[in-house]
Order: structure tokens, then sequence, then C-alpha cells
């Protein structure tokens, strides 16, 4: 009996320990446990905006070979990747009949040669007569009449031989400039449909000296750039390697996609002409530019994650005391009533808290006070401060909770270790 009596006393003992414990640790507690953050000095650089686009590369050049005239393809002369130069003979069609139909042309012209040499000696005689008052004036326009439905006949002929020479000559296509041999739609023994308006593409010659990224810009980037802007270009087949270029055009009508719904994207077609080109850049490949659109130089600069918004008024929901009562602006925004618009700032650590105030407890510091900032443009980690802070203020870069949302002016924080 004595036994468990002394156990129970022990296990009592125990208890009331750790209770004291933590009793203990609560009275040497902060009031408030303070946030751990990490701090940056304001410091001044160079930030340089750039707009990102994606596409693929396409040449500056590219011309399709096509056929005016539907015929069977009899001779194919170059392979894909061949280097040609202008004039050289690339493909040949069937010319049986349009050989025919020249021909006929030609035997036309020869008729109306013909026809225009009789009629021309007749005129001549009617108006011999006509002077010797042999015959009428009636008769004299009569023949003149028909002369000149002779030349027109004659001329007539002629454009028709004209047109089918033509026609036939373009049964042998050639390179209408230098260039490479990307592609090859047709097959000797194939039928090449030609058109004048829809022509079908028998193959396609560029220029791979020269290419450009096709890219889609957002319709909110676009109004940043300017012809001449300068562009890193990333390919994805050539790892670790950036190319350099230029924008050599910017479209004036948009493109928009998923028209009508929530993902409805309007974007604007934009050239960046590639200052070198690798010998093995191929068109069609995919490619990721940075148009860098402006520099700024020695201005202050802050780290992008340190930029958060709060609502008007922000200053008055920490909970401390004032010297003096509360306002009915502060009755207001803790109300609810009176939080509207955002205000852009950064927290800024400092020993001292902000105004004129009375902070409850023993808060010693340091304290995140909040800032209200004007920024200008960004990079892709800093902003350009344009006011509101000075070169050598601590700023909060993390964590992003806090900044985000944890973190109230003139809060007593705790600077994280590594700081």
């Amino acid at each position: 009996m004595a036994k468990k009596n002394k156990k129970k006393i022990l296990i009592i003992s125990g208890c009331v320990l750790i209770i004291v414990i933590i009793i203990v640790v609560n009275i040497f507690r902060k009031d408030d446990q303070a946030i751990k953050v990490e701090v940056e000095e304001v410091q001044r650089g160079t930030v340089i905006h750039k707009v990102n686009a994606s596409g693929k590369i396409q040449p500056v050049k590219e011309i399709k070979i096509s056929a005016t005239t539907s015929a069977w393809v009899t001779k194919i002369t170059v392979k894909e990747g061949d280097h040609v130069k202008a004039g050289q003979l690339l493909i040949t069609l069937d010319e049986k009949q349009l050989l025919a139909a020249t021909d006929q042309a030609r035997s036309g012209v020869s008729s109306a040669k013909a026809s225009l040499k009789q009629v021309a000696a007749q005129k001549k005689r009617m108006e011999s007569l006509y002077k010797q008052r042999l015959i009428s004036e009636q008769e004299l326009e009569g023949i003149t009449a028909k002369y000149e439905l002779a030349v027109n006949q004659l001329k007539q002929t002629r454009a028709a031989l004209v047109s089918r020479e033509d026609e036939l000559s373009k049964l042998k296509m050639t390179a209408p400039t230098e260039g490479t041999v990307t592609k090859i739609n047709k097959e000797v023994g194939e039928m090449a449909v030609g058109s004048v308006f829809q022509a079908e593409a028998l193959m396609t010659i560029a220029d791979l000296t020269k290419m450009e990224v096709l890219v889609d810009v957002n319709e909110n980037d676009v109004i940043s750039l300017s012809i001449g802007d300068t562009a890193e270009i990333e390919v994805d087949a050539f790892q670790d390697t950036i190319f350099y270029g230029i924008v050599s055009e910017i479209a004036h009508v948009a493109e928009t996609s998923n028209l009508g719904t929530q993902e409805q994207v309007t974007n604007f077609k934009v050239k960046v002409r590639m200052m070198e080109v690798h010998p093995k850049i191929r068109p069609g490949m995919s490619a990721n530019t940075n148009i860098i659109t402006d520099i700024r130089n020695n201005v202050l600069t802050i780290p992008i994650q340190s930029l958060t918004v709060r609502y008007e008024g922000y200053e008055n929901e920490l909970n401390f005391d004032k010297k003096s009562d509360k306002s009915d602006k502060d009755k207001k925004y803790r109300s609810g009533k009176k939080r509207k618009k955002l205000i852009e700032l950064v927290f800024v650590v400092q020993d001292k808290p902000a105004g004129d105030v009375k902070i409850k407890g023993n808060k010693k510091g340091p304290f995140a006070v909040g800032k209200p900032i004007k920024v200008g443009i960004s990079s892709e980690t800093q902003y350009e401060v344009i006011s509101g802070l000075e070169e050598g203020e601590k700023v909060v870069t993390g964590s992003y909770k806090a900044i985000s949302r944890d973190l109230k002016h003139n809060m007593v924080v705790s600077l994280d270790k590594d700081e």
C-alpha cells in the first residue's frame, strides 16, 4: 500500500514539475512570437526590363515554287538540302500539250501575216484606182476596213503565241533566287496542279543564312516594344547558348484565340531578326525571346518579392496604443468600411517604430515598418524605386507568407540567423 502511495506521489510530482516548466517558459517568452524575416539593403544598380515571348524560327526569305498550268512532273533536278543559284533548273513538267498549242499559235500568226499581206496589196491597188476615179469612195472604205481587220487579226495571233510560249517556258521551273531547297512536295510522275490564284507548292527554297523568330506578344506588352529593340534568343535545341537579335517587324492587327471564353488571349505577331545564324539552326525550331525594352542605370533597386500591397489605412491595423484615443478613421478601418484602395509598399526593418506610438508590452524591436513606395520598370529580379526609400535601408525580402499576409505596420520581427 505504501509503495502504491509512493508511486502516485511521484507521478503527481512529475506532472506538477512539467506544468511549472511550461509556466516558466511562457513567463519568459515575449508577448508576441516575433515573425522571422530576411532583409536586404536598398542599393543602386541597373534594371533591365524585358518582354518574354516564345515562337518558331523561320527564314527571313522563303519562296514556294508553284506551277501555273496543270501537268505531269517529268524531272526533278535537285534534292532537299541542295544549295541552288538563281536561274538553276529545278523541275520540268510534261510539255507535249503546250508544244502542240504553241505550234498551232505560231501557225495562226503565219496565216494572219499572209492574209494581211494579201489585203495590203488589194488596198494599194484600190487606192490607185480611186485616185483615177475608177472606183467609188464606198469601195475604198470597204477595203480599208478589211485591212484594219487583218492587222488586228495578226495582233491577236501574236498575243496568243506569246501566251503559249510563256506557258511553255514555265514548264521548266528555275530558282528565282539563291538559297537552299528546304522541301520537295512532289515526285516524278505525279500531277502538279497549277493555278494562278491557288497554286500547289511543288518545292520550297529559303535563304538559311538569314533567319528570324516569329513570336506572339501579349497585348499588354506589345505597347512597350519598338522596331530596333535588342532581344536575347534561346533556342531549345541549343542549351546554354544565347543568340542575339533585333525587332524587325510588329504586327498592326491582333490575333485572338479562344474567342468568347475565359481563356481568350489577344496577341500580336512580332518578328525578331537573328544577328548571327548557327549553321545547324533549322526552320521550325522552337525559341524563346527576351526583348529588352528599357534600361535604367544607377537607380535604387529592391528585390521583386519585397513589393506587396495593403489596404489604405494599413498603419492602423496593428494593435498598439496611441498617445491619443482612437480616431473615427481608425474605427472605420477596423470595421471594414474603409477597405477600398490598395497601396503598394515594402516593409523596412528599423530599430524604432514609425510615428508617435506607444507599443504595448515589452517590445524592443526590431520593427517592420510599412512604407508606401512608387516603382518604375522591373527586371526578372528587381524593381526600380522612384520614391519612398533611401539607399541603405533594409527591406524585408522573405518569407513570402510574411510579406504577403502576416506582417503589419510596426510589428516586432526577428532577423533570420543567416542575416
